[in-house]
């Protein structure tokens, strides 16, 4: 029998890509475990109050086109995210979630070995968004306090760089980068460069020197992308659904590598609703603000080291076994999130839930834990 393999070889660079692990579902860890009980998930970044429900109702009357094909351009999403924020028709992209902007920006501006830079402590589709294109992946090393090192960052900008890619916040750590390290950034990096700012937890934010790179696109800094989401704060993960706004230019290129009908119908009439929910949105963050703090105060209470976060979530660094502390907490019908990389190799994320759900996460941390915090 032939030993011949089947099917085209696998270029080298598309083997080598690290697949992205998503946090374990509700009904995989029942399934798993054979937990009866509640389960507490605090380990995707998602809305613990739900969706917006001007979007829930929008859905429902959506539902009955199912049958047609969606618009492929999203025009009156588009439309209504332009008036929203005060810029161009032209200047506003759809994606599948933000992660499908984050890959289309590699797609069509990225060629075998072209660079971009990140912090090695930001979110994981960078690398592999480069790396699925054959680009190189710059990895900066974070500041002691986890931040992204805006300095190092411009230091590793090459001939061959296309892309900065900027999370602020950034998951996993939740810190952000001020209004005065995100003009530094712009001004020293090539116009030539696009600095990709990536805000899908800026609706969380209630820090006053926090910058809304928007503005700056606005002011006539040609080379800012900026990427946002509904699935956070607007409460819709389950419909992927994000946003990116771009010089017109940009926006075009975009458009010839984005995917036909890349979000759905649902999904449009779901976050043109929610837009119009200003309520719901500060009710959520208020909610939010209150739950992160009670999680870090409850953690300083236990000698457990947490980094400052203005997200929707909060990184836990532990002396014990990572690993272990999360299977166990899972046992007790705790979903929470390893995380691993430079400088974060003892440390979890854990999502801001409501307080039932908090409490539940520190009860249980209380039993398997033990001395394991930091």
């Amino acid at each position: 029998m032939s030993t011949k393999p089947k099917g085209p070889e696998v270029p080298d660079y598309i083997r080598s890509l690290a697949v992205y692990v998503p946090g374990k579902p509700i009904e995989e860890v029942r399934r798993e475990l054979g937990i009866r009980d509640e389960i507490v998930k605090l380990a995707s970044n998602e809305n613990p109050l739900g969706s917006s429900p001007l979007a829930t109702a929008a859905i429902q009357r959506a539902m009955t086109e199912l049958n047609r094909y969606p618009d492929g351009g999203g025009f009156y999403l588009r439309q209504a995210i332009a008036h929203q924020y005060g810029v161009e028709l032209s200047e506003v992209i759809l994606g599948n979630g933000s992660t499908e902007i984050i890959e289309m920006l590699a797609r069509a501006y990225m060629a075998d070995g072209d660079e971009a830079v990140f912090s090695q402590q930001s979110f994981v589709m960078y690398p592999i968004a480069v790396a699925a294109v054959n680009g190189k992946g710059i990895a900066v090393p974070a500041r002691s306090d986890r931040k992204h090192d805006v300095d190092a960052m411009l230091a590793a900008i090459s001939a061959r760089t296309k892309l900065v890619y900027v999370a602020n916040p950034s998951n996993p750590t939740g810190t952000y980068l001020t209004r005065a390290e995100i003009d530094r950034l712009i001004a020293g990096a090539p116009s030539n460069v696009l600095i990709v700012v990536d805000q899908a937890y800026q609706e969380y934010v209630d820090t006053p020197d926090y910058p809304d790179a928007l503005e700056d696109l606005k002011n006539g800094c040609d080379n800012v992308v900026v990427l946002r989401t509904f699935s956070k704060i607007y409460g819709l993960a389950a419909i992927r659904i994000g946003y990116g706004f771009a010089r017109a230019d940009v926006i075009a290129t975009l458009n010839r590598v984005r995917s036909p009908f890349n979000t759905s119908h649902l999904a449009q009439e779901a976050a043109i609703a929610a837009l119009k929910d200003a309520p719901w949105v500060e009710r959520c963050r208020m909610e939010n603000t209150r739950e992160r703090g009670y999680l870090q105060t409850e953690m300083k209470r236990r000698g457990v080291c947490c980094t400052p976060s203005v997200a929707n979530f909060v990184l836990i660094e532990l002396d014990g076994d990572p690993p272990r502390i999360v299977a166990d907490l899972e046992r007790r019908g705790v979903i929470i999130r390893p995380v691993g990389g430079p400088g974060l190799k003892n440390c979890v994320r854990v999502s801001v839930g409501k307080r039932s759900e908090n409490e539940k996460f520190l009860g249980a941390f209380d039993a398997v834990a033990g001395s394991a915090g930091r």
